[in-house]
């Protein structure tokens, strides 16, 4: 399907090397937009999605920045603003959890660490891209959040799921702060996909458990996830929606 509105949009996406940020990644390349690539780490990963991006028609900018440093995401949000001409769309996809750590194991560095990742980073990032937004006449920011939000998650990731429950109220509340800006801000809330958050996360048999409580019995794919986005993204198809969480999770919150 193409959505004639998204080719040529200046969409940045954070943490885009793999995983559900990579799929999206390729998935607004493939409308035609102008895609900025964010990564940490994963430079080899986050250059096959440009060429893919490219390769469908798409432009694209690779950016390099650790989320947990503020000053860093500033950056790439001017950079990107200024390699594309502007600014549409902040997708805020970075974060995870560094495996599954009692509460009592927890140290000062490890909470400040997630909290970086998993919440300053969208605040950061959402911050910086507001003028360039407001410049274009309007636009809209997608946050990346977690069933872990909502159900607290399973035990060992406290922190995590409470970094996405903050990014659930920001989503919110900035919704209702930048609605007269034209700046709609939605999240998506994926339930268990199969990426390498959960190799880091969860045991084969806790990705077992996981998936006999989801009927429709299997586990997410990243590409899953990508409609929502495009949805979310699309003035044409979702011009009058604010403020809202879609989950996509198999069904998960309904056992």
């Amino acid at each position: 399907m193409t959505l004639d509105d998204l080719h040529g949009k200046r969409v940045l996406i954070t943490g885009a090397s793999t995983g559900i940020g990579a799929a999206v990644a390729r998935a607004f390349g493939a409308q035609g937009a102008h895609v900025g690539v964010h990564y940490n780490a994963s430079a080899d990963p986050a250059r096959a999605v440009v060429h893919d991006i490219e390769a469908a028609g798409g432009r694209a900018h690779l950016l390099q920045a650790d989320a947990r440093d503020p000053e860093a995401m500033r950056g790439i949000v001017a950079d990107f603003a200024e390699a594309a001409g502007g600014l549409d769309v902040l997708i805020n996809n970075a974060g995870g959890t560094y495996g599954r750590t009692p509460i009592e194991e927890i140290d000062d560095a490890h909470y400040d660490s997630l909290v970086d990742l998993n919440q300053r980073s969208v605040f950061v990032a959402s911050q910086a891209a507001v003028p360039h937004l407001r410049a274009a006449g309007g636009g809209t920011i997608i946050n990346t959040v977690s069933i872990a939000a909502r159900s607290g998650g399973s035990g060992g990731i406290a922190v995590y799921a409470g970094t996405k429950g903050f990014v659930v109220s920001f989503t919110r509340a900035l919704a209702k702060e930048l609605a007269g800006d034209r700046i709609r801000v939605n999240a998506v809330s994926p339930g268990t996909v199969d990426t390498h958050f959960h190799e880091v996360a969860s045991t084969p048999q806790q990705l077992e458990n996981a998936k006999g409580k989801i009927p429709m019995g299997r586990l997410g794919d990243p590409e899953d996830l990508t409609g929502s986005f495009l949805y979310l993204a699309s003035e044409t198809l979702s011009g009058y929606v604010t403020g809202q969480v879609i989950e996509v999770n198999g069904g998960a919150l309904l056992r």
